[in-house]
């Protein structure tokens, strides 16, 4: 959560003002923040996973994206994940069908600045999601994907890809990505 978090909210208030936004805020813990923005790199990295995936979920009908929709996790987080992947039947919190529960596959792609949040607090959140199977960060700086399987017994297998010569392959979705596919057109910092 960045610095301008508002006064304590209580979850119907958070979605309340929420759905009246342009923007994309995030709550935890009472908490309303505004998400940074992205920037061009990261905008075409997931135009370009989008499209990478898209054709080989194509085949199977029954994986949606879920791009720009809010999260909420069971520790009470709500967020809005670069880009997750549903491969059941979509869940969601309410009636006005904006808030979605049950991704397999979670995506961020990540900066500098993202990093350390997205590796640390906002995973061990997402780890409390019982659907979610996958979780990959992607980095804006440099040809590379990590990778976190969930294992039995509630460990993660981590993985690591780099190089645009690499492919890594995505059980969760049954589908795999080519780095070089990933990094079209991604001027790398």
């Amino acid at each position: 959560m960045n610095a301008q978090e508002t006064a304590p909210l209580t979850v119907a208030e958070y979605l309340e003002i929420e759905r009246r936004l342009e923007t994309r805020n995030e709550y935890w813990n009472g908490r309303m923040a505004e998400m940074p923005h992205g920037n061009i790199l990261h905008g075409q990295i997931i135009s370009n996973l989008i499209g990478h995936l898209g054709l080989q979920l194509k085949k199977e009908r029954r994986c949606l994206f879920m791009l720009g929709l809010r999260l909420h996790v069971p520790t009470g987080l709500y967020t809005y994940p670069d880009l997750a992947v549903v491969c059941e039947e979509t869940e969601v919190e309410d009636q006005e069908s904006d808030t979605f529960l049950n991704p397999a596959l979670i995506v961020e792609v990540f900066s500098p600045a993202t990093e350390a949040r997205d590796r640390g607090k906002k995973f061990e959140h997402y780890r409390s999601i019982d659907s979610l199977t996958e979780y990959l960060l992607v980095s804006q700086t440099q040809p590379r994907v990590d990778q976190y399987l969930r294992q039995d017994g509630g460990r993660w297998l981590f993985t690591a890809v780099a190089g645009l010569d690499r492919r890594i392959t995505l059980p969760s979705i049954q589908c795999e990505l080519s780095l070089a596919e990933v990094y079209d057109k991604v001027d790398l910092v």
